[in-house]
């Protein structure tokens, strides 16, 4: 049995899925619809994924939508074989810095005067090569041990510092900290968030500010931040920027023109990232496209499932959109 995952805050995208959408897929997928505003947000991915192995959902369509985007990356890593696709909605990950490949040159479209000329010159000048070599290869392992020292070191002092950083978050001080920051400024993150900020209305800031009621949020949103610090440090596994590549499911990457929490050039950045990714870019709108562009959001992630998973008129009733 598979399972399509919507994280929280997709309330309106998961009832218009509901009521408008035909999947005609399988039998043995079903809908999760993963709305519990009463539960503690930075919690929630562990309950459901709890849900999922209980029904023995052997496939699940995990949609995420901002740090979301990273759980569902490294629930990916975890057990790739259990998920069929990644929706990442206005990713909050930074995407690695792409390197241009330069073609070299052809060889083989040398003059063979010119080689010749040059292999001469290699013979007057062996001797000197040699004793070059030598002295560079002695000068490489002497480096190359200066760095390994200097490396370790470094390493040592960003491990301390990342342990007490990590420690500071878990004190007293540090949840008192976080509590105050989210207080002050949350609300405005909220509406900064909306292309338009006059759009947002009460009972959006509402389900937003609601779960940050329930008991123990704050310290749930620390200890999830500084696990994140703790799991870079791991030399299992890499950082994730360098494991992006290994990713194989059907991915969909979804943002807005006017992101100003998640810059639309760095999901553009992610995408590239991920080998045969889709992206996908949604115009006048900001970081929550699955709730100011709900009807083009649905649109985009029902085209991409059709395409991604290859069902075609004769397999059944195709999504559509019900008026």
């Amino acid at each position: 049995m598979s399972s399509l995952h919507w994280g929280v805050n997709f309330g309106t995208v998961t009832n218009m899925l509901g009521r408008s959408f035909f999947f005609p897929f399988h039998s043995n997928w079903i809908i999760i619809c993963a709305i519990c505003p009463s539960i503690n947000s930075f919690r929630h991915f562990g309950c459901c994924t709890k849900t999922m192995i209980y029904l023995n959902l052997v496939k699940q369509w995990l949609a995420r939508h901002s740090a979301g985007a990273l759980v569902a990356v490294n629930s990916y890593f975890e057990a790739p074989e259990r998920v069929a696709a990644l929706i990442l909605i206005a990713p909050a990950i930074l995407a690695p810095r792409l390197i241009q490949k330069v073609d070299e040159a052809n060889p083989l479209g040398r003059n063979e005067q010119t080689e010749r000329d040059t292999s001469n010159l290699v013979n007057l000048l062996k001797p000197f090569l040699k004793v070059y070599t030598i002295l560079s290869m002695f000068l490489k392992y002497i480096t190359q041990a200066m760095m390994q020292v200097a490396k370790g070191m470094a390493d040592m002092l960003h491990s301390l510092y990342k342990k007490v950083l990590s420690a500071t978050l878990r004190s007293a001080v540090g949840v008192t900290l976080v509590r105050i920051l989210i207080d002050k400024f949350g609300l405005a993150a909220v509406r900064r968030a909306w292309y338009n900020s006059k759009e947002v209305a009460e009972h959006v800031i509402e389900g937003y500010t609601k779960p940050l009621r329930v008991k123990g949020w704050d310290r749930a949103l620390v200890e999830f931040t500084a696990a994140l610090l703790i799991d870079n440090e791991s030399k299992m596994n890499p950082p994730l920027a360098k494991r992006l590549h290994e990713i194989s499911c059907p991915v969909l990457i979804v943002t807005g023109d006017t992101d100003r929490i998640v810059p639309s050039w760095n999901a553009e950045r992610l995408s590239r990232a991920i080998p045969g990714s889709t992206f996908e870019v949604i115009k006048n709108c900001g970081h929550v496209p699955q709730e100011e562009k709900v009807e083009e959001f649905v649109s985009i992630v029902a085209r991409f499932l059709q395409r991604a998973f290859g069902y075609s008129e004769s397999e059944g009733k195709s999504m559509q959109a019900v008026s």
